[in-house]
C-alpha cells in the first residue's frame, strides 16, 4: 500500500547532563497513548482495516502491519442472541532518536500487539418478516503490547535515560469496554441476496498491569461503518450448487483516537469475487468466498484478497 509513514521519533534535541545518550524531549506517555490508538483499529471489527500494511516511505519496509480475523452471527430467528468475536495482530516499527546534545542516533523499536474483541447483542426486528433488525451490542476488548528494542550494543551501553526502559522489552496490557449499535438488513431471494449493515462502535481502551516500569495509556476506538454485499448466480454450477458472483462495498469513518494517526481518517473498499456453495456435501462450512478488494482513502490506496467462510 502507498501511504504516509507515521513516525514517533522524538523531536527538539537539547543538551543533557552527563556523557550518555538520552531521548531528547521524549514523552513515552504520549507514545503509549499512540500505541493504544493504533490498537483502536484492531479493537473494532471492521472490514476496511482488517488487513493493512503501511510502508515506510524512506525504506520501503512495512512500518505498520495489521491483520484481523473475526465474525459474528445470530443464533436463530427464535433466539435472536447475537455473538461476535475477532482476534487481531499488529506490528508497529517506530524510530526514536537518542542524543547527548552533540550527537544523535536512531533507535529502531518493534511494538507487537495482540488484541481480542468480543460482543454480545440482541436483535430487535423492525419488520414483520425480520429482514431488518436493530442490534445493540455490548463489546469488550483485551490487548497486549510487547516492545522489543532493536539497538546495537554500542548504543545500548550509552543509553541511560530511564524512559527507555519501557521500549526495552517492556509490556503493556489494555482492556476496553464499550458498545455498538447496528442496523442489519438481510434480504434473500432465490435469484439474489442483499446484505447491508450500518454500524457505530465506541470502545474506551485503558492500559493496566504490564511490566513494573510500564507507562500508562488510554485511547478511544470510535468507528462508523457501512457494509453492503450483493450475491447472485453466475449461471454456472459447482459441487452440485450454483456458483455465485459477489459484489461488495464498505466505508469506514474513524472518529476516535485512531483518526488521522496513519494519515487517513476514512477508508473505502470495492470488492468483487466468487462464492462456492458446499452445502450439498458433508463439509464443515456451507459457503466459501474469495473477494478481491480495492482500498482507498485520503493519502492511501491499495488492494487485498479476502477469504471468508459461512457455517
Amino acid at each position: 500500500m502507498i501511504a504516509v509513514w507515521w513516525s514517533l521519533a522524538a523531536a527538539g534535541a537539547h543538551a543533557q547532563a552527563g556523557s550518555g545518550l538520552f531521548i531528547p524531549g521524549a514523552n513515552v506517555q504520549k507514545r503509549a497513548n499512540a500505541v493504544l490508538a493504533l490498537m483502536a483499529y484492531s479493537a473494532v471489527p471492521d472490514l476496511a482495516s482488517s488487513s493493512l500494511s503501511i510502508d515506510n516511505a524512506t525504506s520501503g519496509d512495512p512500518g505498520v502491519t495489521m491483520t484481523q480475523l473475526g465474525g459474528g452471527a445470530t443464533i436463530s430467528k427464535s433466539v435472536p442472541l447475537y455473538l461476535e468475536g475477532a482476534i487481531a495482530y499488529s506490528r508497529y516499527d517506530p524510530t526514536f532518536v537518542a542524543s547527548n546534545g552533540s550527537e544523535s542516533r536512531n533507535i529502531p523499536t518493534r511494538w507487537n500487539t495482540v488484541t481480542g474483541t468480543g460482543g454480545i447483542g440482541w436483535d430487535f426486528p423492525l419488520l414483520a418478516n425480520r429482514e431488518l433488525v436493530i442490534r445493540p451490542i455490548f463489546n469488550f476488548t483485551l490487548g497486549h503490547v510487547a516492545s522489543d528494542l532493536a539497538v546495537g550494543k554500542a548504543i545500548a551501553e550509552h543509553v541511560t535515560d530511564q524512559q527507555i526502559s519501557f521500549l526495552d522489552n517492556g509490556t503493556l496490557n489494555a482492556y476496553g469496554l464499550g458498545g455498538s449499535v447496528m442496523l442489519d438488513l438481510e434480504h434473500y431471494r432465490d435469484n439474489y441476496e442483499i446484505d447491508v449493515e450500518l454500524r457505530y462502535t465506541n470502545i474506551h481502551l485503558q492500559s493496566f498491569g504490564g511490566s513494573s516500569d510500564a507507562v500508562k495509556g488510554m485511547a478511544s476506538a470510535q468507528t462508523a461503518s457501512l457494509w453492503a454485499r450483493w450475491r447472485a448466480p453466475t449461471g454456472l454450477r459447482a459441487l452440485d450448487r450454483p456458483l455465485r458472483y459477489v459484489l461488495e462495498l464498505s466505508h469506514s469513518q474513524y472518529l476516535g483516537s485512531q483518526a488521522g494517526i496513519l494519515g487517513f481518517n476514512r477508508l473505502t473498499t470495492l470488492g468483487t469475487g466468487l462464492e462456492l456453495d458446499t452445502s450439498a456435501h458433508e463439509v464443515f462450512v456451507t459457503r466459501v468466498r474469495a473477494v478481491l478488494r480495492y482500498v482507498f482513502g485520503n493519502n492511501v490506496s491499495g488492494a487485498s484478497l479476502g477469504l471468508a467462510a459461512s457455517f
